[in-house]
C-alpha cells in the first residue's frame, strides 16, 4: 500500500456527494488513506443537510444525480454563508463543453471526468485547498475589522461573504437564512447593472419596509464584485441617538440594537464585539441615559426613534 499523502492537513474534511455506492467507497478509501477526513452524501438534499451541520474544506460533487442534480446542489450551497466559499470540484462523465460550463457557472471551481484518477484528484484538491485558505485568511481579516462585505459574480451568485454580513441579514430579516434571504434581490440588481440600467446602490426591502443598503465597492477579479452591506435604518438611528443622548458612535450602535430587542449575544455577533465589551458599552449608556437597566434604555431609545 502506498504511504499516506502527508500534504493533507489532519483537519481537511472532504464531502463526497454521489449516488453511486461504488464511487463513494472507492473515493472514501483513497482519500482516507491520503489523510483526509471524509463525509459522504448520496443526494443533493443530504449534502445540504450535512453542510448545514459540518463545514467541509472541499466538496467533490457528482454532476448527475436523481432528484436534485449536482449543479442545483452547488447553487444552493453558494447561498449559505457558512459554505459559500468552500471549493466545489465536479465529477462528471459528461464531457460536452456545455456541461463543463454549467458546472463552473453553478459555482464549481474545477471538474474531473470519470473514471477518476486519484493522483490527479489529490493534486487538484491540494491546489484548491491552498487557494481557499488564502482567500479565507483575507476574509477573516475583513470580518475581524467589523466589515459587512460580500462578493458576487456577474450573474449575482454569491461568491463569499463575511460572517458579519450574514448576521446583519439575519438581524434585519428576523430569519436564519443568511444571505439566501436577499439572493434574489442581488441577482436582479446585477442583471440591471449588466443591462446598464442599475446604479451602485440598492435598497432592499423586507416585509415591505426598507431594511438593508447594498453599496458597490469595486471589482476585485475578472468576475467578482465587492459590496458593502449596511442597515437601511441604522445610520439615521445612530445619528439620532448620538445627538439625543451624547453617545459615542459605538454606544449608539449598541443602543439601537437594544431598541430592536436584540440580546447582548446577538449584538456582539452583529457588531463583532465580545460580550464583555457589549456590557461595558451598556454601563456607559445607562449612565448617559440616566437609567438602571436595558428595558428602560430600550424605552428611551424607542421614544426618540419613533418621534421621527
Amino acid at each position: 500500500m502506498a504511504p499516506p499523502d502527508t500534504a493533507a492537513h489532519p483537519r481537511d474534511i472532504v464531502l463526497i456527494v454521489d449516488d453511486s455506492p461504488e464511487t463513494l467507497g472507492f473515493l472514501t478509501d483513497a482519500l482516507e488513506q491520503s489523510g483526509f477526513s471524509v463525509l459522504i452524501a448520496t443526494s443533493g438534499k443530504a449534502a445540504l443537510n450535512v453542510a448545514d451541520r459540518i463545514t467541509p474544506d472541499v466538496v467533490l460533487m457528482d454532476a448527475v444525480m436523481p432528484g436534485m442534480d449536482g449543479f442545483e446542489t452547488c447553487l444552493q450551497m453558494k447561498t449559505r454563508a457558512a459554505v459559500a466559499d468552500v471549493p466545489v470540484i465536479f465529477m462528471t462523465g459528461l464531457t460536452e463543453t456545455e456541461h463543463i460550463v454549467h458546472a463552473l457557472e453553478s459555482g464549481g471551481v474545477d471538474y474531473l471526468t470519470k473514471p477518476i484518477n486519484i493522483d490527479e484528484l489529490r493534486a487538484r484538491i491540494r491546489v484548491h485547498l491552498a487557494n481557499a485558505r488564502s482567500a479565507q485568511s483575507a476574509r477573516a481579516a475583513l470580518d475581524a475589522a467589523g466589515r459587512h462585505l460580500l462578493a458576487v459574480d456577474g450573474d449575482g451568485a454569491l461568491r463569499w461573504a463575511t460572517p458579519q454580513a450574514a448576521r446583519l441579514v439575519d438581524a434585519a430579516s428576523g430569519t436564519n437564512e443568511g444571505l439566501g434571504a436577499i439572493a434574489a434581490d442581488i441577482r436582479a440588481f446585477m442583471a440591471d447593472r449588466a443591462a446598464g440600467s442599475g446604479g451602485d446602490t440598492l435598497v432592499i426591502a423586507i416585509g415591505g419596509t426598507p431594511a438593508l443598503n447594498l453599496a458597490f465597492v469595486g471589482a476585485i477579479g475578472a468576475d467578482e464584485f465587492l459590496f458593502r452591506l449596511t442597515s437601511a435604518t441604522r445610520a439615521a438611528g445612530d445619528a439620532l441617538l448620538r445627538q439625543s443622548f451624547g453617545l459615542t458612535e459605538r454606544e449608539a450602535e449598541v443602543l439601537l440594537w437594544i431598541a430592536h430587542g436584540k440580546s447582548n449575544r446577538d449584538i456582539g455577533e452583529i457588531l463583532g464585539l465580545s460580550p464583555r465589551t457589549v456590557n461595558k458599552h451598556l454601563e456607559q449608556i445607562y449612565v448617559k441615559l440616566g437609567v438602571e437597566n436595558r428595558a428602560s434604555a430600550a424605552v428611551r431609545a424607542a421614544n426618540v426613534l419613533h418621534e421621527t
